[in-house]
């Protein structure tokens, strides 16, 4: 049988397939049921900034609501805390207990006023990790890329001063320049990136004359942003890489490895499917494996990256890629 382990940010983990923060984790009974499908690790659902700024708020009864974003004070008014901070500990506690996987719980941030105190109590519940989700769309026409970019590096800094579990930084692709930006958020202590974090995307009724919710879920044509940065950025980096959207398939996992992840994250296929898919996928991985004669994971990463490959300019020059797929 092959070998299906790999490590993760330093943790061992039985197999590559993470769950990522969806609600899916936000139970118990989720976590443990996903444990017991075979995922190697889970990501629990985000807790979000504006949930702890609530909390703190009520603690010491001051009014700071105006310094919200709008879309979040509405969103905690009027839809309510399906988990809050106090509970978001008590459910690391008791999944760490129930649950032999590693369990990474999520923290959804736009900015680093609450972090530090709040990571330290994430690491104290028992989390084997941290994944910073940095939700930061840049549309202030006042802000430079570099000042975004800074956003991370702060946030990121802030939590790695206050904690000893790995972190990982769950990035969107809307950078200039996300090699040397990646390559900044390994020297500033992220042990992983996930590629990519997928931003709520609208559209328009155009009966109704008004904006509606795109689709929620992801489609398996998504996994070819991720697989192209893994395959440029593996073995350039030093930090883990995991892929993250549009992964649905066997096939899509063997993709993402052979580019260089070491893990991926998988959501809306557990949806569509349910969570026993993971079974699935993982006997169909171990069979292409089998086939193609490789004993391990570390056997096949990275064989389709670019620092393996005979003709790198592949990866980046659109003509070849043209030619590649037979458009003139």
């Amino acid at each position: 049988m092959a070998d299906l382990s790999t490590k993760y940010m330093g943790l061992k983990l039985a197999n590559p397939l993470m769950v990522a923060s969806c609600s899916l984790s936000k139970k118990l009974e989720g976590i443990i049921r996903i444990a017991d499908s075979g995922a190697g690790a889970i990501v629990l659902k985000s807790l979000f900034e504006e949930q702890i700024q609530k909390e703190m708020v009520e603690d010491i009864e001051k009014h700071i609501a105006p310094s919200w974003h709008s879309e979040a004070y509405d969103y905690v008014e009027k839809m309510g805390m399906e988990l809050g901070p106090r509970e978001y500990l008590g459910l690391i506690e008791e999944a760490k207990k129930a649950v032999s996987i590693p369990v990474i719980a999520s923290l959804n941030c736009v900015s680093t006023r609450w972090w530090k105190d709040y990571a330290k109590q994430i690491e104290t519940a028992g989390a084997d990790g941290l994944e910073l989700n940095i939700a930061y769309m840049a549309n202030d026409m006042n802000k430079s890329g570099s000042d975004v970019e800074k956003l991370y590096f702060r946030v990121l800094e802030r939590v790695k001063d206050t904690i000893n579990i790995p972190v990982a930084v769950k990035l969107g692709p809307y950078f200039t320049n996300i090699s040397q930006f990646t390559s900044q958020l390994c020297r500033h202590g992220a042990s992983a990136l996930v590629f990519f974090n997928r931003f709520y995307q609208f559209d328009i009724d155009l009966e109704q004359m008004k904006l509606s919710a795109a689709g929620p879920f992801s489609s398996e044509s998504e996994m070819r942003l991720p697989l192209k940065w893994i395959a440029q950025l593996h073995g350039k980096l030093e930090c883990d890489l995991a892929a993250s959207t549009g992964i649905h398939s066997a096939e899509s996992v063997v993709k993402q490895i052979l580019a260089g992840a070491q893990t991926v994250q998988l959501c809306s296929v557990l949806y569509s499917k349910g969570v026993d898919y993971l079974k699935e996928i993982l006997e169909g991985l171990e069979t292409w494996m089998e086939t193609k004669g490789y004993g391990s994971l570390d056997q096949m990463r990275g064989k389709l990256g670019q620092v393996e490959s005979k003709n790198p300019e592949l990866y980046e020059r659109l003509q070849y890629i043209k030619v590649l797929v037979g458009i003139e």
